[in-house]
C-alpha cells in the first residue's frame, strides 16, 4: 500500500516524506518569480535536499485561483530546463512534475522526472491516465472541480468529505483501468473549496485511508492558513506547521511544502508520539 516505485527505487511512505515545491512561474501565490533563473532553481533545490526533502515538485503553471492560462509549449519551456538542471547537479533526486497536461508530463519524464502530480486527477486532459501508465511512473491524483480560473465558483457540496471520497473512488478505478500502478491521492485543500470546507476535509482526512493508497497533504502557506489568521502568506509558516501536525496525525504520507526544514522537524516530533518504534 505505502510503497511507490521511483526510477526503480522503492520509496517507503510508511514514514512520512517531504515534497519540496519549486515553482518556475512568475505568478505563484507565495514564491512567484523567485526561481526562474537557473542559479535560483539550483540554490532552492540544493537547500531543500540538504534539509531532507525526498521529492522536488517542479511546476510551470500557476494553479492559484484566477491564475493566467499559458500554452503547453510555454509550460514545457519552463519546466524541462529546470528538471534538467536539477538532475545534472543532483542526479539521484526524485523529481515530480506538477502538471495537468499529458504532453507536459511526457516531456518532463523524458527529461528525468519520475512522478506526475496532476491537480485535476485526469479530468482536464483525457490522455493523462493513459500517458502516465505508459510512462510507468507514480501518479498524484488530486481533487479539484473546474480549472484554476473557475474553481472558486464550484464549491457547492452537500458533504465535502463524502463527495471527495466518491470522486477518488471513481478516479482511482479509471487510473487502475488505464494501467497506473502507483497512485497517491491529494484532497486538494483550497481547490474548489472554501476555507471552511478545507478545514472540514482536514478534520475528517483519516477517512480517506479507507481508499488504501498514500495521502499527500498540501496546506503549505495556503489561504486556509493566512486568511484565517488575517496575515500574509509570507507570515504563514507557524500556521502551516500547526496544520502539518494535524495532517500527520490524520495519516498523511507526504507533505508538500515550501519550507522543508520545518516540515522535517514537525514529522520528527509527531513520530515521537507513536507507540511503535
Amino acid at each position: 500500500m505505502n510503497t511507490i516505485n521511483c526510477n526503480g527505487t522503492l520509496v517507503n511512505l510508511n514514514k512520512t516524506k517531504v515534497m519540496g515545491i519549486i515553482n518556475v512561474t512568475p505568478d505563484s501565490f507565495y514564491d512567484g518569480g523567485n526561481t526562474i533563473k537557473e542559479a535560483d532553481i539550483l540554490k532552492q533545490a540544493g537547500q531543500m535536499l540538504e534539509e531532507g526533502a525526498t521529492f522536488l515538485d517542479v511546476g510551470g503553471y500557476s494553479s492559484r485561483p484566477d491564475a493566467s492560462d499559458i500554452s503547453v509549449d510555454e509550460e514545457i519551456n519552463r519546466v524541462v530546463p529546470a528538471i534538467a538542471v536539477i538532475l545534472k547537479h543532483y542526479p539521484h533526486t526524485f523529481v515530480s512534475i506538477d502538471t495537468f497536461r499529458s504532453a507536459v508530463a511526457k516531456k518532463a519524464v523524458q527529461a528525468g522526472a519520475c512522478m506526475v502530480n496532476d491537480i485535476s486527477g485526469g479530468n482536464l486532459d483525457p490522455k493523462m491516465h493513459r500517458t502516465v501508465a505508459q510512462l510507468k511512473v507514480p501518479y498524484v491524483l488530486m481533487h479539484m472541480r473546474g480549472t484554476p480560473q473557475t474553481m472558486k465558483k464550484l464549491t457547492d457540496y452537500s458533504d465535502v468529505t463524502f463527495e471527495v471520497i466518491q470522486y477518488f473512488s471513481r478516479q482511482l478505478a479509471l487510473a487502475r483501468e488505464a494501467g497506473i500502478n502507483d497512485v497517491v491521492i491529494d484532497p486538494g485543500f483550497g481547490f474548489a473549496k472554501t476555507r471552511q470546507q478545507s478545514f472540514e476535509l482536514l478534520r475528517y482526512m483519516e477517512l480517506l485511508k479507507q481508499l488504501d493508497v498514500p495521502i499527500l497533504a498540501g496546506v503549505s502557506r495556503k489561504s486556509m492558513v493566512y486568511k484565517t489568521l488575517k496575515i500574509s502568506a509570507k507570515e504563514a509558516l507557524n500556521g502551516t506547521t500547526v496544520l502539518h501536525t494535524v495532517a500527520l496525525q490524520k495519516g498523511a504520507s507526504i507533505l508538500r511544502v515550501h519550507d522543508v526544514k520545518e516540515a522535517m522537524q514537525c514529522i520528527k516530533l509527531v513520530e515521537m508520539l507513536s507507540p511503535y518504534p
